[in-house]
């Protein structure tokens, strides 16, 4: 029996349109863009500057809406939530990594990765702070976990808040540019815990500028002039 009849992807945009009104003339930053993503894939999303990339991830966590087409994540028609609604389901299904960290300056790196599951009411309280330990601990950060995030690296810092992206356990994880402010030698750090996640079964979508990263993810996407213009599959390394 063939099972690709019945099998859904996690992730299907369906000629995703997005025009911005920028004054007397609208720039469309889409163009009918359609892809699938399935469980447990990692995409790479690359392109030059206002190529589309990342409008093109941030109509898939939800962070901007379509002008016109569908977005469907994990069974829900995204496109159709209004703002309350994203954000809750934002912080249940996507866990969301940019270039910039956005940790919470005031609070500490245990305290930003707590700080999902109390907004989404998961799992019980007296459970989150060693939910947030194991994470960090994961990502190697666990004797940082009472510090401020000014007093880390970069690299530590988006360590951090990779380890607060997973906090509710998402099946997707979203990263634009995650690497895009670290040194090569943190960069492939960082890219390292990703394609540990994806062993996990994590669904990876990552925009880079990086051409030797998005050689490394098992499919890239080259995305020019709002448009999906050339996809590559990658054979996975073996001994590497």
């Amino acid at each position: 029996m063939d099972d690709s009849v019945t099998k859904t992807p996690l992730l299907r945009l369906h000629d995703v349109v997005k025009v911005y009104d920028t004054g007397e003339v609208p720039f469309t930053a889409l163009r009918g863009v359609d892809l699938e993503v399935e469980t447990g894939e990692f995409v790479g999303i690359i392109g030059k500057s206002g190529s589309g990339k990342t409008t093109l991830i941030n109509m898939i966590t939800g962070i901007d809406h379509p002008t016109s087409g569908e977005v469907v994540i994990d069974g829900t028609p995204v496109h159709e939530l209004n703002e309350n609604q994203l954000a809750r389901w934002r912080g249940r299904t996507i866990g969301v990594v940019f270039q910039f960290f956005q940790l919470l300056p005031t609070l500490t790196v245990l305290e930003n990765v707590i700080l999902p599951m109390d907004f989404c009411s998961m799992y019980a309280p007296k459970e989150r702070v060693d939910r947030a330990m194991d994470l960090l601990e994961q990502v190697e950060l666990a004797d940082q976990a009472n510090k401020l995030p000014a007093a880390l690296s970069g690299g530590q810092q988006q360590r951090a808040a990779i380890a607060r992206a997973l906090a509710n356990d998402p099946p997707i994880l979203a990263a634009d540019e995650p690497t895009g402010n670290l040194d090569s030698k943190t960069a492939d750090a960082v890219f390292g815990l990703f394609e540990r996640l994806v062993m996990q079964h994590k669904t990876i979508i990552m925009v880079t500028h990086d051409n030797d990263l998005a050689a490394r993810v098992r499919r890239a996407l080259h995305v020019a002039d709002g448009e999906i213009a050339e996809e590559r599959i990658h054979r996975p390394r073996h001994g590497a």
